[in-house]
């Protein structure tokens, strides 16, 4: 087996994969009816941006199990790419955000699309429009996955931790629905990163990897032990950096987790560290539609005098640790503890 281990080769073969699959699916749905054509678009938009770190994750998966380089695995790899477009889009609908890498959100697009043909209930149709395309993007990762060109004998080794991802996908989304507005809770927070984000954008790619590949047992116990705390760490930098990263890099509306009142760690941390005038004083201002730059520029000021920031960031350097050091045990091939361990810091030393 080589030791190569190019990210941007991957990178381009899952783009090439996503785009074939998703180009033969638009044109599927405009042949229905060409009145589709902006909710084809969407499929395509919302499967079109992101560093592919979780088709790299089952692709590592998959190799470090002793398995060679194989077109059918990144196949089923960019699969994984699908069930992340899928909850982008339901997460944006959620959430009411407005921006993704920059671009208007699904529901955001097509409402400007219905507005232009003179829609009166443009926002409400837009909403449930999105809702199907997220919806959609979910089915075509299951049919992208068990069409990939593995052998079934494979695919059937993975089947229940595909249906344990989807589950656990839909069980974080619901937790956060549920706690948001509530009383900020770190470990709260912490448990719905787990289940949110954390399984399906490192632990379950790697383990379906593992899986088709006949991984042993031992092997994946070193998969959950480095990719959950990995995931964890992954999605405590991306809440950092959605409140503190600038606009022009992250492609997120810095205000949304405030007026959202979503049950952040970050703003758990804070809550914590506060007096009873700084809650009062949060307490009135989360979950407000009105909050501007200044509004930002203050609960950024509290956050720093309380070390919230500091404190999250301790969080995302232990797990780190814990993963990278998970990748020690006995058994993981050499040029995969490289890899996986370059993944790692790619995951967690971002700015977008």
């Amino acid at each position: 087996m080589s030791d190569r281990w190019d990210q941007a080769d991957l990178k381009a073969r899952v783009d090439r994969v996503l785009r074939s699959f998703l180009d033969e699916e638009a044109g599927h749905l405009s042949a229905v009816d060409e009145a589709l054509a902006p909710l084809a678009g969407q499929l395509r938009t919302a499967a079109g941006h992101g560093k592919r770190l979780r088709a790299a994750f089952c692709y590592w998966g998959w190799r470090a199990a002793g398995q060679p380089e194989s077109d059918a695995l990144v196949r089923a790899a960019a699969s994984m790419e699908l069930v992340h477009a899928a909850a982008i889009v339901h997460d944006d609908l959620i959430d009411d955000s407005r921006l993704r890498h920059g671009l208007p959100t699904a529901h955001v697009a097509l409402e400007a699309v219905l507005a232009r043909d003179g829609r009166p209930d443009a926002a409400t149709a837009a909403r449930s429009l999105a809702m199907l395309v997220g919806d959609h993007l979910m089915v075509l990762a299951g049919r992208l996955f068990t069409t990939s060109g593995l052998p079934a004998a494979y695919l059937a080794r993975a089947r229940d931790l595909w249906a344990a991802l989807a589950r656990e996908l839909i069980a974080g989304e619901c937790l956060e629905i549920l706690h948001t507005g509530g009383p900020p809770d770190t470990d709260t927070s912490l448990k719905v990163v787990r289940y949110k984000t954390a399984k399906y954008t490192v632990e379950h790619p790697l383990l379906i990897g593992g899986l088709l590949a006949g991984a042993a047992p031992a092997l994946r116990d070193t998969y959950r032990a480095y990719g959950l705390p990995l995931g964890e760490a992954f999605q405590l930098r991306d809440d950092l950096l959605g409140l503190f990263g600038e606009q022009e890099r992250t492609g997120k509306a810095g205000l949304d987790d405030l007026r959202a009142h979503r049950p952040t760690a970050l703003l758990a941390e804070t809550w914590k560290a506060a007096d009873a005038s700084q809650r009062e004083w949060l307490r009135r201002l989360l979950g407000r539609g009105d909050l501007d730059t200044t509004h930002l520029h203050d609960v950024r000021r509290l956050m720093r005098e309380l070390k919230a920031p500091q404190r999250v960031e301790q969080m995302i350097a232990d797990r780190v640790e814990r993963a990278t050091r998970a990748l020690d045990a006995p058994g993981t091939p050499p040029h995969a503890r490289r890899a996986l361990r370059e993944l790692a810091q790619q995951a967690t030393d971002r700015i977008h």
